[in-house]
């Protein structure tokens, strides 16, 4: 049997790479490599989170899922980052780690470039 395509690579943008080379391995826990052509690279899984600058920047209009397995410690950094979300899901606070109604403990978060952030704890992923 053939295999089908994978995703190995997500791509965001910014307008400040060092800006944001600094936020993502602030709150990703690591140092990010750095790419010619104005990207920079974060270890993810088996995905590789690519972070470019470009000018203008066009954020997703979904948010990037990123499983976790100390959820509350990648809370504090993002709280320490103060980019929590503070909106509301399923009349939840989308920026506190709470079980939401389909079993999954998270929270969201936007980096300062406006692309929307979420943080699952592993072990609780909803695949469908």
């Amino acid at each position: 049997m053939a295999q089908g395509p994978r995703l190995f690579r997500l791509n965001i943008e910014v307008g400040n790479l060092e800006a944001a080379a600094d936020f993502y391995g602030e709150l990703l826990d690591q140092a990010g490599r750095r790419q010619m052509g104005g990207r920079c690279y974060f270890d993810v899984g088996a995905v590789t989170l690519q972070v470019v600058r470009t000018d203008p920047v066009q954020t997703l209009p979904k948010a990037l899922y990123f499983a976790v397995g100390d959820l509350d410690a990648m809370h504090r950094r993002a709280s320490a980052l103060g980019c929590l979300a503070q909106d509301r899901v399923h009349g939840m606070a989308a920026g506190e780690p709470v079980v939401r109604p389909w079993g999954e403990r998270s929270f969201y978060a936007a980096d300062p470039w406006g692309n929307p952030l979420c943080f699952v704890e592993d072990g609780t992923i909803y695949a469908g």
